[in-house]
């Protein structure tokens, strides 16, 4: 799961939301209908750990979207 999961995170974390609002939403429904699990209050806890493992991923990515985006901007900033 925590693998999935990042992943899940890393490539589409340009839309952390949508992604997050994914994560929480179909791993549970993965692991019902894969019979992991049942509709029970465990249930709950897969759907907050998928989040969270999404949001490393989300924050992976952002921070490199960063990193991309500050470089851009000091190498063509007009010379003085």
């Amino acid at each position: 799961m925590i693998p999935t999961m990042i992943l899940f995170g890393l490539i589409l974390g340009r839309w952390w939301r949508t992604t997050l609002l994914l994560a929480a939403v179909m791993w549970p429904a993965m692991l019902v209908a894969d019979d992991v699990m049942d509709v029970e209050a465990g249930l709950l806890a897969a759907a907050g750990l998928s989040v969270l493992n999404a949001g490393v991923g989300i924050l992976v990515h952002q921070v490199f979207l960063w990193l991309v985006r500050h470089s851009r901007r000091s190498t063509t900033t007009p010379a003085s």
